[in-house]
């Protein structure tokens, strides 16, 4: 897959677990393991975009 797709693709993934994230915060009862296991997701994602962008970027310069 070109790199330019993936990270749309991881993208679409983090906007995703972001939007599950504030849901889950809205209930008074907020599950706090399922709230950490979501936001170590979002901070993988938000890791390995930013990888494949600097690796892009490397390559394009």
């Amino acid at each position: 897959m070109p790199t330019e797709a993936r990270i749309r693709e991881l993208n679409a993934r983090h906007h995703q677990l972001e939007a599950r994230i504030e849901e889950e915060l809205k209930h008074p009862s907020a599950d706090t393991l399922q709230l950490a296991r979501l936001k170590r997701q979002k901070l993988r994602l938000k890791e390995e975009i930013e990888s494949l962008r600097r690796n892009a970027e490397k390559q394009a310069g």
